[in-house]
Protein backbone atom coordinates (compact mmCIF):
# COMPACT_ATOMS: atom_id res chain seq x y z
CA UNK A 1 0.00 0.00 0.00
CA UNK A 2 1.07 3.35 -1.01
CA UNK A 3 1.50 6.74 0.78
CA UNK A 4 -0.81 8.25 -1.15
CA UNK A 5 -3.50 5.46 -0.84
CA UNK A 6 -4.61 6.17 2.42
CA UNK A 7 -4.36 10.18 1.89
CA UNK A 8 -7.92 10.55 1.36
CA UNK A 9 -8.82 9.54 5.12
CA UNK A 10 -5.89 11.17 6.54
CA UNK A 11 -5.97 14.04 5.04
CA UNK A 12 -10.34 14.90 5.87
CA UNK A 13 -9.33 17.37 8.32
CA UNK A 14 -6.54 19.13 6.67
CA UNK A 15 -3.69 17.73 8.18
CA UNK A 16 -2.36 14.06 7.16
CA UNK A 17 -1.21 12.48 10.52
CA UNK A 18 2.36 10.94 11.10
CA UNK A 19 1.10 8.44 13.40
CA UNK A 20 -1.03 6.82 10.76
CA UNK A 21 1.82 6.46 8.65
CA UNK A 22 4.39 4.97 11.13
CA UNK A 23 1.97 2.62 12.33
CA UNK A 24 0.98 1.23 8.19
CA UNK A 25 4.46 1.41 7.17
CA UNK A 26 4.25 -3.09 6.82
CA UNK A 27 1.24 -3.40 4.80
CA UNK A 28 3.36 -4.75 1.68
CA UNK A 29 5.34 -7.09 4.06
CA UNK A 30 1.80 -8.60 5.11
CA UNK A 31 0.72 -8.77 1.72
CA UNK A 32 3.38 -11.34 1.25
CA UNK A 33 2.32 -13.03 4.43
CA UNK A 34 -1.23 -13.42 3.32
CA UNK A 35 -0.16 -14.29 -0.17
CA UNK A 36 1.23 -17.35 1.42
CA UNK A 37 -1.11 -18.00 3.55
CA UNK A 38 -3.74 -18.38 0.91
CA UNK A 39 -1.15 -20.49 -1.46
CA UNK A 40 -0.34 -17.65 -3.49
CA UNK A 41 3.03 -17.27 -5.19
CA UNK A 42 4.14 -14.50 -6.36
CA UNK A 43 5.53 -16.08 -9.50
CA UNK A 44 2.39 -18.17 -10.39
CA UNK A 45 0.52 -14.96 -9.85
CA UNK A 46 2.51 -13.23 -12.39
CA UNK A 47 1.83 -16.04 -15.04
CA UNK A 48 5.44 -17.23 -14.92
CA UNK A 49 7.12 -20.68 -13.03
CA UNK A 50 9.93 -20.81 -11.06
CA UNK A 51 11.46 -22.39 -13.93
CA UNK A 52 10.38 -19.57 -15.45
CA UNK A 53 8.14 -21.20 -18.11
CA UNK A 54 4.77 -19.68 -18.63
CA UNK A 55 2.42 -20.97 -15.76
CA UNK A 56 -0.54 -18.91 -16.92
CA UNK A 57 -2.10 -17.62 -19.87
CA UNK A 58 -1.81 -12.94 -18.92
CA UNK A 59 -5.27 -12.06 -18.80
CA UNK A 60 -6.75 -9.77 -21.46
CA UNK A 61 -7.91 -6.22 -20.72
CA UNK A 62 -11.37 -7.00 -20.69
CA UNK A 63 -11.05 -9.77 -19.04
CA UNK A 64 -12.77 -10.92 -15.44
CA UNK A 65 -9.41 -11.03 -14.28
CA UNK A 66 -8.46 -7.34 -15.15
CA UNK A 67 -11.94 -6.41 -14.58
CA UNK A 68 -12.35 -8.00 -11.10
CA UNK A 69 -9.14 -7.08 -9.97
CA UNK A 70 -9.37 -2.99 -10.67
CA UNK A 71 -13.29 -2.87 -9.66
CA UNK A 72 -12.40 -4.60 -6.56
CA UNK A 73 -9.30 -2.84 -5.71
CA UNK A 74 -11.42 0.59 -5.85
CA UNK A 75 -13.89 -0.76 -3.52
CA UNK A 76 -10.94 -2.07 -1.03
CA UNK A 77 -9.92 1.72 -0.96
CA UNK A 78 -12.86 2.90 0.14
CA UNK A 79 -13.18 0.45 3.38
CA UNK A 80 -9.60 1.39 3.97
CA UNK A 81 -11.16 5.25 3.98
CA UNK A 82 -14.09 4.79 6.19
CA UNK A 83 -11.75 2.80 8.64
CA UNK A 84 -9.45 5.55 8.82
CA UNK A 85 -11.96 8.21 9.20
CA UNK A 86 -14.36 6.38 12.00
CA UNK A 87 -10.74 5.69 14.12
CA UNK A 88 -10.01 8.46 14.75
CA UNK A 89 -13.95 9.54 15.67
CA UNK A 90 -14.01 6.71 18.15
CA UNK A 91 -12.82 4.92 21.29
CA UNK A 92 -14.67 2.49 21.37
CA UNK A 93 -12.23 -0.41 21.26
CA UNK A 94 -14.68 -2.82 19.27
CA UNK A 95 -14.95 -0.95 16.36
CA UNK A 96 -11.61 0.73 16.37
CA UNK A 97 -10.28 -3.33 15.91
CA UNK A 98 -13.16 -3.85 13.38
CA UNK A 99 -11.33 -1.09 11.11
CA UNK A 100 -8.11 -1.59 11.69
CA UNK A 101 -8.53 -5.48 11.21
CA UNK A 102 -10.29 -4.11 8.15
CA UNK A 103 -7.69 -1.51 7.21
CA UNK A 104 -4.96 -4.07 6.87
CA UNK A 105 -6.64 -6.84 5.45
CA UNK A 106 -8.49 -4.76 2.28
CA UNK A 107 -4.90 -2.77 1.81
CA UNK A 108 -2.84 -5.75 1.47
CA UNK A 109 -5.72 -7.57 -0.77
CA UNK A 110 -5.88 -4.29 -2.78
CA UNK A 111 -1.85 -4.39 -2.98
CA UNK A 112 -2.13 -8.25 -4.81
CA UNK A 113 -4.79 -6.75 -7.43
CA UNK A 114 -2.62 -3.87 -8.24
CA UNK A 115 0.33 -6.10 -8.09
CA UNK A 116 -1.21 -8.40 -10.45
CA UNK A 117 -1.95 -6.15 -12.65
CA UNK A 118 1.23 -4.78 -13.14
CA UNK A 119 2.73 -8.27 -13.54
CA UNK A 120 0.29 -8.89 -16.77
CA UNK A 121 1.06 -5.83 -18.60
CA UNK A 122 -2.35 -4.08 -17.85
CA UNK A 123 -3.44 -0.55 -16.88
CA UNK A 124 -4.50 -0.20 -13.13
CA UNK A 125 -7.53 1.74 -14.61
CA UNK A 126 -10.08 0.95 -17.53
CA UNK A 127 -12.42 2.77 -20.11
CA UNK A 128 -15.04 0.21 -19.08
CA UNK A 129 -18.11 1.15 -16.62
CA UNK A 130 -17.49 -0.85 -13.36
CA UNK A 131 -19.24 -4.12 -13.30
CA UNK A 132 -18.65 -4.15 -17.36
CA UNK A 133 -16.65 -7.90 -16.30
CA UNK A 134 -20.06 -9.12 -14.52
CA UNK A 135 -21.49 -10.05 -17.77
CA UNK A 136 -25.18 -8.86 -16.18
CA UNK A 137 -26.29 -8.28 -20.01
CA UNK A 138 -26.52 -4.98 -18.64
CA UNK A 139 -25.12 -1.23 -17.12
CA UNK A 140 -24.87 -1.81 -14.02
CA UNK A 141 -27.07 1.21 -12.66
CA UNK A 142 -26.64 1.75 -8.85
CA UNK A 143 -29.96 3.82 -7.65
CA UNK A 144 -28.30 5.58 -4.48
CA UNK A 145 -25.77 7.14 -6.49
CA UNK A 146 -22.85 4.68 -5.14
CA UNK A 147 -19.94 3.97 -7.70
CA UNK A 148 -20.59 0.15 -7.10
CA UNK A 149 -22.46 -2.73 -4.97
CA UNK A 150 -22.27 -1.62 -1.28
CA UNK A 151 -20.35 1.39 -2.23
CA UNK A 152 -20.89 4.97 -0.16
CA UNK A 153 -22.03 7.91 -1.69
CA UNK A 154 -19.88 11.01 -1.25
CA UNK A 155 -22.64 12.44 0.90
CA UNK A 156 -22.59 9.19 3.55
CA UNK A 157 -18.48 9.86 3.37
CA UNK A 158 -19.03 13.13 4.31
CA UNK A 159 -22.04 12.87 6.78
CA UNK A 160 -19.60 9.91 8.61
CA UNK A 161 -17.15 12.74 8.59
CA UNK A 162 -19.12 14.66 10.99
CA UNK A 163 -19.98 12.61 13.46
CA UNK A 164 -18.47 11.52 16.40
CA UNK A 165 -18.50 8.67 19.49
CA UNK A 166 -21.74 6.87 19.13
CA UNK A 167 -22.78 8.04 16.26
CA UNK A 168 -19.82 7.88 14.21
CA UNK A 169 -19.77 4.22 15.53
CA UNK A 170 -23.20 3.32 14.13
CA UNK A 171 -23.16 5.16 11.06
CA UNK A 172 -19.58 2.95 10.41
CA UNK A 173 -21.08 0.38 11.05
CA UNK A 174 -23.88 0.25 8.91
CA UNK A 175 -21.69 1.76 6.32
CA UNK A 176 -19.44 -1.09 6.16
CA UNK A 177 -22.38 -3.81 6.58
CA UNK A 178 -23.64 -2.87 2.86
CA UNK A 179 -20.12 -2.24 1.64
CA UNK A 180 -19.13 -6.00 2.52
CA UNK A 181 -22.39 -7.16 1.40
CA UNK A 182 -21.49 -5.54 -1.78
CA UNK A 183 -18.16 -6.96 -1.25
CA UNK A 184 -19.32 -10.71 -1.40
CA UNK A 185 -21.77 -10.23 -4.22
CA UNK A 186 -18.61 -9.23 -6.60
CA UNK A 187 -16.32 -11.66 -4.95
CA UNK A 188 -18.84 -14.29 -5.36
CA UNK A 189 -19.57 -13.13 -9.10
CA UNK A 190 -15.84 -13.62 -10.15
CA UNK A 191 -15.37 -17.04 -8.36
CA UNK A 192 -18.12 -18.59 -10.39
CA UNK A 193 -16.45 -17.29 -13.61
CA UNK A 194 -12.94 -17.49 -12.37
CA UNK A 195 -10.16 -18.93 -15.35
CA UNK A 196 -7.26 -17.69 -12.88
CA UNK A 197 -6.97 -20.48 -9.67
CA UNK A 198 -4.89 -17.96 -7.73
CA UNK A 199 -6.88 -14.93 -8.41
CA UNK A 200 -10.29 -17.43 -7.61
CA UNK A 201 -8.70 -18.09 -4.28
CA UNK A 202 -8.15 -14.77 -2.93
CA UNK A 203 -11.86 -14.22 -4.14
CA UNK A 204 -12.98 -17.10 -2.30
CA UNK A 205 -11.02 -15.85 1.15
CA UNK A 206 -12.86 -12.48 0.32
CA UNK A 207 -16.27 -14.01 0.27
CA UNK A 208 -15.37 -16.53 3.38
CA UNK A 209 -13.82 -13.32 5.72
CA UNK A 210 -16.20 -10.98 5.03
CA UNK A 211 -19.36 -13.38 5.13
CA UNK A 212 -18.00 -13.78 8.77
CA UNK A 213 -17.22 -10.02 8.99
CA UNK A 214 -21.23 -9.26 8.38
CA UNK A 215 -22.80 -11.58 11.05
CA UNK A 216 -19.99 -9.25 13.27
CA UNK A 217 -21.07 -6.19 12.58
CA UNK A 218 -24.70 -7.37 12.89
CA UNK A 219 -24.15 -8.26 16.29
CA UNK A 220 -22.38 -4.81 17.09
CA UNK A 221 -25.72 -2.94 15.79
CA UNK A 222 -27.78 -5.01 17.81
CA UNK A 223 -25.50 -4.32 20.37
CA UNK A 224 -25.73 -0.63 20.09
CA UNK A 225 -29.38 -0.80 19.67
CA UNK A 226 -29.55 0.12 16.25
CA UNK A 227 -30.92 -0.74 12.87
CA UNK A 228 -28.74 -2.43 9.76
CA UNK A 229 -30.02 -0.57 7.18
CA UNK A 230 -28.14 3.01 6.48
CA UNK A 231 -30.56 5.91 6.84
CA UNK A 232 -31.59 8.10 4.19
CA UNK A 233 -29.65 10.76 4.19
Amino acid sequence: MTADAVTPAEEDDGAPRASSRRRLWWPAVLAASLALALGIPALVASGTSASGSSALSVPADDSPEAGFARDMATHHQQAVDLSFIVRDRTADEPVRTLAFDIINTQANQRGMMMGWLDQWGLSQHSAAKPMAWMNMHHTYEAHDGSLMPGMATNAQLGKLRTLSGREAEVYYLQLMLEHHKGGVEMAQGYVDMAKNETEKRLAQSMVNGQTAEIQLITDMLKERGAAPGVPAS
